[in-house]
């Protein structure tokens, strides 16, 4: 293959990680889903060796699992399996906090505030996932770790399914627990109290997880072939 021809194949493969990451966490396709790779192909352009590389590259990033000789599905947990995600979620994202805190500007700390209010207006699911997902990686972004980083951001992707789930399911109140946290949160990091952040930061992932663990349905027990 000619270096331009390389060049192509990168960009293309690119293209297509980026379209297919967005529209699974937009939840258009669901955990279990099975990915064909001439439905990419069509949909994104490439032929199908962009489309492998794709695909290997969301499964690096915890959205997409292969099976060789078999095909490709959208990550998919159990319930065991997402509530250790999720207690790996609470033990690491503190730390991470704790790394970033101390290197936010007063304009990130205005950021985290506007986002946080822009969460209570939110007029779907979606939108407030979105918001959500800013919020936090925000508060993350400034810790440039080598490994944590893209740790945490793998364990989000395979929980954001059942983060869309736990959203829908909530009522008022739970609402505005979470929405609360959100300021605390922020009023924590303001103060300069990073012990106090990252207690309500691991006692708002815990709420979630503790949320599914009432809601075995959410979960599909089988997994694709091995």
């Amino acid at each position: 293959m000619s270096a331009p021809d390389t060049l192509r194949d990168g960009n293309a493969s690119t293209r297509i990680a980026d379209g297919l990451r967005e529209a699974i966490l937009r939840g258009e396709y669901l955990p279990g889903d099975r990915i064909i790779q001439e439905d990419l192909s069509a949909r994104y352009g490439g032929s199908r060796i962009p489309v492998r590389e794709a695909l290997r590259q969301l499964e690096s990033d915890g959205l997409v699992r292969l099976v060789a000789n078999t095909g490709a599905w959208v990550a998919s947990l159990t319930m065991a399996e997402c509530s250790e995600v999720y207690q790996t979620r609470e033990r690491l994202e503190p730390l991470l906090l704790r790394f970033s805190a101390e290197h936010l500007t007063t304009e990130t700390l205005a950021t985290l505030d506007r986002l946080a209010h822009q969460m209570e207006d939110a007029p779907g699911v979606e939108e407030f996932l979105e918001l959500d997902r800013r919020f936090h990686f925000a508060t993350y972004d400034s810790s440039h770790t080598h490994t944590l980083g893209p740790l945490v951001t793998r364990l989000w992707n395979t929980t954001q399914p059942y983060r869309r789930a736990y959203t829908t399911l909530v009522g008022s109140r739970n609402r505005r627990i979470f929405h609360d946290e959100h300021h605390m949160l922020v009023t924590a990091l303001y103060d300069g109290d990073l012990e106090l952040a990252e207690q309500i930061l691991a006692l708002h992932i815990r709420r979630t997880r503790l949320h599914l663990e009432r809601h075995p349905e959410l979960f599909d027990p089988t997994t694709p072939p091995q």
